[in-house]
């Protein structure tokens, strides 16, 4: 299957007829003179990619046929001058080799452009099977809009959606300089020269993208239209894609901005099964945006849990434990950096006593929405001894039903992760100035944790198309599927940005997760995870030791006020010698 250029656009009649289509539709005028019944237009999308395998195999043909020709006509000259010196066989046999390889790699060579488009497609949008709901896919929603593009629909209007997905996907693939691809007889995806012409092009095609969706948010009906939305939701995987730095606030505005037309497009845009990926791809995003940032959610938890965007009861449970959470996380964290936590007032504790409370509830939901996983998410556990292999972490293997199940069971872990961290900072507020480490909701934290940590590094060979040898019960080895897929470490990234953050993980289990993220960057050209790689957090210790400070500089510091509501928290942390930092925390 190779690209064979642009194919034409006409109507079927006129192409028979070999005369020039007028294209219009839904009937062309030329068929309309000539009386005759115009039989329509062809998919412009699905003909990018035809089968050429015997026009393949007749240009080799011709190519071994001039091949043999002229070694025959060598031979015959060879003869003349000396009738004793022949051609050896196996030199005739290398020379049609030749001659049948260089004309098979001339008539497969595709465009670097089509190849990022091909490598984005394949790695990046998840499609569900006919028989599941729409809603267990990612990135799927592309294809119907790019479809529109391609046939010419609503063109001028999508132009910001184009240009956004050009942008990732010569990003992608660009980023993935070097690394290994069978597809490929070099044996790699892109050398020097391209990689440098695919991030160029894909700046580039970036660039076009904003001016394009600036345009159109300034449009008051064109800023709620699907391809905007999308547009948007793809910017801010490219920021992804290519973060040299911690370009966390760069994606995030990018998630803002799409909140905010979500908004704006209300309660109709449900109504439509695109409308409805839409809603559930930002919400998604919206939850790890406020788990970093810890900012309040906006519109609050119910307007996010629309009963019309419920597609998958099991995966919509999960997304309201974790709205909750990141609820929960974000008044938590608010209160922390509040002169309230300064001391320990009646109305302080109260207050961290419900947090801990709606905690310690929140986790037992989640406990027992694992219980209660129905049959079609039921996952297969592998036991894995062997040292020897730098993919797979000793213990247990993962194996799930599909891709998109795998990412919501990570996100459900992530979030228990978090749960435990304010567990534990909670914890330490009550006792303090004693030790944390000595208190049961220290303990159980600490288990809790640790067996999530263990979980969500049993899914990474998964994820990373890296499980060990498998049969099935006739004893034939089964394939995966899922090699080398970008898709899978982009969903690793947030798990595994949890894990290597936090304090219940073991010295071996943390270089294995940085390793992971180093291989996801490289390897998969998610460059944000090699910026989580450099990441040296230890988290919740590292937050509680600056409510210790906070507290002890405030308690130390003669500012009025300092242990009031109305306070000043700036003043404490310069007095505490703390606001440079503890910015990242």
């Amino acid at each position: 299957m190779v690209y064979l250029g642009r194919p034409s656009k006409g109507c079927q009649m006129c192409r028979t007829r070999r005369i020039k289509c007028d294209e219009t539709k839904p009937t062309c005028n030329q068929c309309a003179k000539a009386r005759r019944q115009c039989p329509g237009y062809r998919d412009e999308f699905d003909l990018l990619l035809r089968n050429e395998n015997q026009a393949a195999a007749r240009r080799a043909l011709k190519a071994n046929t001039a091949a043999a020709s002229s070694s025959s006509s060598s031979s015959k000259k060879a003869t003349a001058s000396n009738k004793n010196a022949q051609p050896h066989p196996r030199q005739q046999a290398l020379q049609l080799s030749r001659s049948q390889t260089a004309a098979l790699t001339n008539s497969l060579s595709i465009p670097i452009e089509d190849l990022a488009t091909c490598h984005f497609l394949s790695n990046f949008v998840l499609v569900p099977p006919q028989e599941q709901h729409s809603a267990r896919g990612y990135n799927h929603f592309l294809l119907p809009l790019l479809q529109q593009y391609s046939n010419g629909t609503n063109r001028e209007e999508i132009t910001h959606l184009q240009h956004a997905f050009n942008a990732c996907a010569l990003a992608s693939l660009g980023e993935r300089y070097g690394a290994p691809s069978p597809g490929r007889g070099r044996g790699r995806l892109t050398t020097g020269k391209e990689k440098e012409t695919l991030l160029r092009k894909g700046a580039e095609e970036y660039t076009l993208a904003l001016m394009a969706t600036n345009a159109a948010l300034r449009d008051p009906v064109r800023c709620k239209e699907d391809g905007t939305l999308a547009a948007v939701l793809l910017l801010g995987m490219f920021e992804n894609i290519t973060a040299r730095q911690d370009t966390g606030s760069a994606w995030g505005s990018h998630v803002e901005g799409a909140v905010q037309l979500v908004k704006a497009r209300g309660k109709k845009q449900l109504k439509s099964k695109l409308g409805v990926q839409l809603f559930v791809v930002v919400r998604s995003q919206l939850i790890i945006h406020n788990f970093i940032t810890a900012t309040p959610l906006p519109m609050g938890v119910s307007w996010w849990l629309n009963e019309d965007a419920n597609s998958d009861p099991t995966a919509n449970a999960c997304e309201r434990l974790n709205l909750l959470t990141a609820e929960l996380r974000s008044e938590a964290y608010g209160f922390f950096s509040s002169p309230l936590s300064f001391s320990s007032s009646p109305a302080s504790i109260a207050a961290v006593e419900e947090f801990l409370a709606r905690a310690r509830a929140l986790d037992a939901e989640a406990v027992e929405w694992f219980a209660t996983l129905p049959r079609a998410w039921q996952i297969e556990s592998i036991p894995y001894s062997s040292s020897g292999n730098e993919n797979i972490f000793p213990g247990v293997v993962h194996v799930y039903p599909d891709m998109w199940t795998a990412a919501i069971f990570n996100l459900a872990r992530a979030t228990r992760m978090v749960l435990m961290s304010i567990i534990v900072r909670c914890a330490a507020f009550l006792v303090r100035p004693g030790d944390y480490r000595t208190t049961a909701e220290y303990a159980f934290a600490a288990r809790t944790a640790s067996s999530v940590v263990s979980e969500v590094i049993a899914s990474v060979p998964y994820h990373l198309g890296h499980l060990p040898p498998r049969k099935d019960k006739r004893g034939n080895p089964i394939e995966n599927s899922l090699n080398g897929r970008g898709l899978g470490g982009y969903f690793l990234t947030w798990p595994l940005a949890c894990v290597v953050t936090h304090d219940h993980v073991t010295d071996a289990q943390r270089e294995y997760v940085r390793g992971r993220l180093r291989y996801i960057g490289d390897e998969h050209g998610i460059k944000y995870a090699r910026v989580l790689f450099g990441v040296n957090l230890r988290l919740p210790s590292m937050l509680i030791f600056k409510d210790g400070k906070l507290a002890a500089a405030a308690a130390a510091s003669k500012i009025p006020g300092a242990n009031s509501v109305g306070g000043s928290a700036g003043a404490v942390m310069r007095a505490a010698g703390l606001t440079s930092r503890l910015r990242s925390v």
